[in-house]
């Protein structure tokens, strides 16, 4: 690092090359620890407290969201252990809320987050439709909630059953959800439900009372300025080295609240400035920038490493873009596309496809980025793929000669599985 780290009281910022700011963030985000050890779920635990939170999404071509960053830093783990950390009564450790989206966060973060119930209460911060609607059958949504506190937990559908001699029809303004639905989306927001457990994907929702231990649900309420300030430190820790958009992004803040508390942060000392070749950051004073990071992990497009598209970009040249919602004969990478880290570098990038019925992992294309040794990357991008094929169940791996990586990596593949 070239000079030495902003303190309190000193004027001047630390400047970090491009190359330092890539290791101190991945570092932060618990790349390049992978052990041959078995994963426990104390493993699991701590990688979900380390960056805060996990994504959920329900695209499923390849792996759920929220169990590809554990892979991705862990290896091969059974999923089980993140589900029973999250839906399991005597060992729950997290909830579903609200964070930088749906995502899966520790229980201790739910006073954090109050603030966003709250207003979500007063019609604020939610979807402009879902407030709308809320405003307009408050009555619906109270029949809505105590249908969940008779019956919960219970998927949407078994309280809509239970709702049949209220029920509407479809909405085409909400994608096809029924009026109970939206109810219980506004529920969840409000923090008055939450998810109790899920069965094949689909939540089963319940009193929040009756999930969140009784500790946490009512302790005492923290400021919107305490509670702001500790989610940006918790962004902080997660991120290592993060802009100011970096750090507010990570729980969605607004930019005049999340800037109070990120220059209160500043003249604790907790953040240190600094500039990383033009552009200014701020490094969290327990992130360590480490002489090397022996990475190698594919990437989901739900990872906090890239949910801010332009820190891929500014911090490893890495244009990214999720394409799963650009019409096919658009896109110019493919529809499920996973970059490709090796070192410290996002090196490639490959379009996979789980194919469960027949036991194969389809590369449906892969790219190198510029300048980097297309046979080295071709061997550790095709050890990646042999490991998340196994944790997959999936015995094969086709490659489609897609991409200008395809025919090295089809090969390098093809010797793998041979040996």
């Amino acid at each position: 690092m070239r000079g030495k780290l902003h303190k309190k009281g000193h004027a001047s910022p630390a400047t970090l090359s491009i190359a330092e700011a890539r290791r101190a963030v991945l570092k932060a985000q618990g790349f390049g620890n992978r052990s041959s050890n078995r994963v426990t779920q104390r493993h699991v635990i701590a990688v979900l407290k380390r960056i805060g939170m996990l994504q959920i999404d329900s695209v499923n071509v390849l792996m759920r969201a929220h169990y590809f960053p554990l892979f991705s830093r862990l290896g091969p783990y059974p999923v089980k252990l993140l589900d029973e950390a999250c839906y399991k009564r005597s060992r729950r450790r997290f909830f579903e809320y609200w964070g930088h989206e749906a995502c899966l966060l520790p229980l201790e973060a739910f006073p954090l987050l109050r603030w966003r119930m709250e207003r979500a209460r007063n019609f604020v911060g939610t979807w402009k439709s879902l407030a709308r609607f809320a405003k307009r059958r408050p009555d619906f949504i109270e029949r809505v909630l105590e249908v969940v506190k008779e019956h919960g937990p219970a998927s949407a559908g078994e309280i809509e059953q239970h709702l049949a001699e209220e029920r509407l029809g479809r909405s085409g303004g909400w994608w096809g959800w029924s009026d109970t639905k939206a109810a219980l989306e506004f529920l969840f927001w409000c923090g008055r439900i939450t998810t109790a457990t899920r069965h094949n994907f689909q939540r089963l929702y319940d009193l929040t009372e009756r999930v969140i231990p009784p500790e946490l649900l009512n302790a005492q309420a923290l400021s919107l300025e305490d509670a702001h300030r500790e989610l940006v430190r918790i962004a902080s820790r997660a991120l290592g080295l993060a802009t100011e958009f970096d750090l507010r992004d990570y729980f969605r803040l607004q930019p005049e609240e999340a800037r109070a508390r990120i220059g209160e942060l500043v003249e604790t000392g907790e953040l240190v400035p600094v500039t990383v070749e033009g552009w200014k950051a701020y490094l969290h004073r327990d992130a360590k920038v480490p002489r090397r990071v022996i990475g190698q992990a594919l990437i989901s497009p739900f990872d906090p490493l890239v949910w801010e598209r332009k820190r891929p970009e500014r911090l490893f040249q890495f244009r990214y873009r999720i394409e799963i919602y650009t019409p096919a004969h658009k896109r110019e990478h493919g529809y499920y596309v996973l970059p490709f880290l090796l070192g410290d570098r996002l090196v490639a990038r490959v379009d996979l496809k789980a194919d469960r019925k027949l036991g194969r992992l389809h590369v449906l294309s892969a790219l190198e980025e510029p300048g980097v040794d297309r046979a080295q990357v071709a061997e550790a991008l095709a050890g990646e793929l042999a490991l998340l094929g196994e944790w997959l169940g999936l015995g094969q791996i086709y490659v489609a000669p897609r991409g200008s990586l395809a025919v090295t990596l089809g090969q390098e593949v093809r010797r793998l599985a041979a040996t």
